[in-house]
């Protein structure tokens, strides 16, 4: 209790002695124990209106009676009463008092106190911030929980009353507070789109005054145009008109002429006549057979002068047979020129027709890509920042940059994963068993709870390879997951057969990046055959035996030509940019000379987790990705979908024409595989049977690519190394 609140008692005491109202030591602590306990939850303000309320006001006559005061409704003349009946004479009695009473009551000093400190403290409140209204209820809750602390008998109903009210404030509160992340993420949504409201708009505006741009130039070029057609057609006409005029200039002209020569023939005529006339001794003969004569002679003249005209005018515009031969085959030369243009010309266009398709169909797939990469853009994530792994992974940045070395995002991604996998992994104690159902592998039927044995990854790194060892030494094999199970039941016994079976599997399931482990788990699920495993160490094997042939000196170095020679010894169907690969994963460069000499054995080295180098690894993926090619062009030469059924004979037909060089006992393998049939049933190739052996291409396909399926040779018109 504080220093002020024992002098207000005092006070208060001292208050209570001198207007004669202490009346006794039980009285006394009866009304200040409550005063007390409100000293100890309530702030200085309250405890004053609570002393006053204590001694000054009048307090408001107790239920006991059976009634309340009546403040304020005398001033309408009515009272409330409570389990009164009107006829009684008490009630008479009372309601008497009660109207003598009216005639003298004022407003109650407590009332008119509590509506004082309402309004002082309204007054002190800074009304101008965000919470104003929370600020102003918080005087009318302390004037009504004062209103409730006084009247003792209805305190439980109206404190429900208030709890339910500030409840539901308080729900309300909660609602308007969830509801402000959504009006900010409105308001903000609703800012982007006016963005991208008014970037649209203005891209339309600029291409709209560009196409009107356009529009203008385009008008301008058809009115230029409309002015040099009719320009034209006005020297046309004009050409017309003076073409006319000169014809019939030429046509007068030669009707003159005409008519002139036939005159000037008539007078020569008339002179000869006349002259011989004159001159009858000229000739010796008889004037009238000579005018016979010469009158026979222009009739032939004329004769043949009509027939001189006639070829003129028939044979004038013929030329000589040399002259025609030689047009003539110039004819034909140009003539079939034109046929091969023709032709050349109808090609163009078809070409021409099929790029405008090809361009059409491009703009669209750009338009969509680009509509894709909008919504990429707007949807997708940005590209994470790995740095962040460092300090998470276990071992910090520098094992993370030892993990990060060389890898994509997606293979980053496995790599986090399988670091995540790893700590869940050792964190569980027991794996739950997967029952004996037919899909449930051999090695994992087992009904109930397996102990985990948390090894290490180099332990079961370790162990994988001891099991491809004894695998590798079996005399007869049995099936690869019944061999795991008995490995493991030799390797730890019986009791613990099941728990390392399932620790294992959980393991390699989980470390898929690494190159032991998901090899493993493929021949062990069926997704491989066993042979590739096995006939990829046998390649690396054969590679490394011919290097260690080809180092006379058994240094363990080889120059740079040298172990090109022995890559297109080895491999004499890869591509020479296939085997430049191989050589820039060993460590050769372009500016590197043919002397510079390479550790070949350190090529073949693995590391602690049984990862193997560069090297190696392309070798490996050059080997997916020629089998992958391989299957490509066996799909191509046979000519049908994947889900189409294809027979037994077009596929040994199609495997023969991809790789000409394959022997009878591989082809037989393939078929078997992709069949599924022994190699003993195999039907022969004449047998009519054969054509009731049907698959679907894809599972043709599919069991093919678990099986080791390599090229045996060429293929014509294919270039090798």
């Amino acid at each position: 209790m504080t220093r002020s609140s024992q002098k207000l008692i005092k006070r208060r005491n001292a208050s209570f002695l001198r207007n004669g109202r202490l009346r006794g030591k039980q009285k006394a602590r009866s009304t200040l124990e409550p005063l007390l306990l409100a000293t100890r939850l309530r702030r200085p303000s309250e405890l004053l209106i609570t002393s006053w309320r204590s001694h000054k006001c009048p307090r408001i006559k107790s239920s006991i009676d059976g009634y309340l005061s009546p403040w304020p409704t005398y001033t309408s003349g009515q009272t409330i009463l409570h389990n009164r009946k009107p006829c009684l004479d008490d009630y008479r009695r009372r309601s008497g008092s009660w109207q003598q009473q009216t005639l003298g009551t004022t407003k109650p000093r407590y009332l008119e106190q509590l509506e004082n400190y309402l309004r002082k403290e309204l007054l002190l409140l800074d009304l101008s911030t965000d919470s104003a209204q929370e600020l102003k209820l918080q005087p009318y809750r302390e004037i009504f929980e004062f209103f409730i602390e006084d009247f003792k008998t209805y305190k439980p109903l109206l404190s429900s009353i208030k709890n339910a009210y500030e409840v539901m404030l308080a729900h309300q509160r909660e609602k308007i507070r969830a509801l402000e992340p959504l009006k900010a993420k409105l308001v903000t949504m609703n800012e982007d789109c006016n963005e991208r409201i008014l970037a649209m708009r203005a891209e339309e505006r600029s291409e709209i005054s560009m196409l009107k741009k356009e529009k203008m130039n385009l008008l301008k070029i058809i009115d230029k145009k409309n002015e040099e057609k009719i320009s034209l057609q006005s020297e046309v006409t004009k050409l017309r008109k003076t073409l006319a005029e000169e014809y019939l200039r030429y046509l007068s002209e030669r009707d003159a002429r005409k008519i002139l020569i036939a005159d000037l023939n008539e007078l020569r005529y008339q002179r000869e006549d006349m002259s011989l006339a004159q001159s009858p001794g000229i000739w010796g003969e008889d004037p009238m057979k000579l005018t016979v004569a010469l009158k026979m002679t222009r009739q032939d003249l004329t004769r043949t002068q009509m027939e001189l005209n006639t070829m003129k005018a028939n044979f004038g515009d013929v030329v000589p047979r040399r002259d025609f031969e030689m047009q003539e085959k110039t004819n034909k030369d140009l003539q079939e020129q034109l046929d091969s243009l023709r032709d050349d010309y109808r090609e163009v266009c078809k070409e021409h027709d099929m790029l405008l398709q090809l361009h059409m169909s491009t703009l669209k797939e750009r338009d969509q890509y680009h509509s894709e990469l909008q919504e990429i853009q707007r949807t997708s994530t940005p590209r994470p920042d790995w740095s962040k792994c460092e300090d998470v992974v276990a071992g910090g940045p520098d094992r993370w940059q030892m993990l990060a070395e060389g890898k994509n995002s997606d293979q980053l991604v496995d790599v986090l994963l399988e670091e995540i996998g790893v700590g869940l992994l050792q964190e569980k104690d027991f794996f739950p068993g997967l029952g004996y159902e037919e899909s449930i592998p051999p090695f994992l039927r087992f009904e109930g709870v397996v102990e985990n044995k948390k090894p290490t990854k180099k332990d079961v790194i370790n162990l994988l390879k001891d099991a491809w060892k004894e695998r590798l030494a079996e005399e007869q094999k049995e099936k690869f997951q019944d061999f795991f199970l008995n490995f493991l039941e030799r390797r730890f016994g019986p009791a613990d057969t099941m728990a390392w079976a399932y620790t294992i599997f959980e393991n390699i399931k989980l470390f898929r990046s690494n190159e032991v482990m998901s090899q493993f788990y493929a021949v062990l699920m069926g997704k491989w055959n066993e042979s590739v495993y096995i006939k990829q160490k046998e390649t690396v094997t054969q590679l490394l035996k011919e290097m260690t042939n080809v180092d006379s000196q058994n240094e363990g170095l080889l120059t740079m030509e040298q172990l090109s020679t022995v890559l297109k010894s080895t491999f004499p169907l890869k591509k020479e940019e296939k085997i430049q690969e191989l050589m820039e994963a060993g460590g050769w460069h372009p500016n590197s000379s043919n002397a510079d000499l390479l550790d070949y054995r350190s090529l073949f080295l693995e590391d602690e987790e049984g990862q193997s180098r560069p090297f190696v690894q392309q070798l490996w993926e050059q080997y997916l990705d020629e089998k992958d090619d391989y299957l490509k062009e066996l799909k191509q030469e046979l000519g049908l979908e994947l889900r189409e059924k294809v027979t037994l004979p077009k596929v040994r037909e199609a495997l023969m024409t991809i790789d000409p060089k394959l022997d009878k006992q591989t082809l037989n393998s393939y078929l078997s595989q992709a069949f599924q049939l022994p190699v003993t049933e195999l039907p022969e190739e004449p047998e009519e049977k054969t054509e009731n052996i049907i698959i679907q291409l894809q599972t043709v396909l599919e069991r093919l690519q678990m099986a080791d399926v390599r090229r045996m040779g060429p293929r014509e018109q294919e270039p090798v190394s």
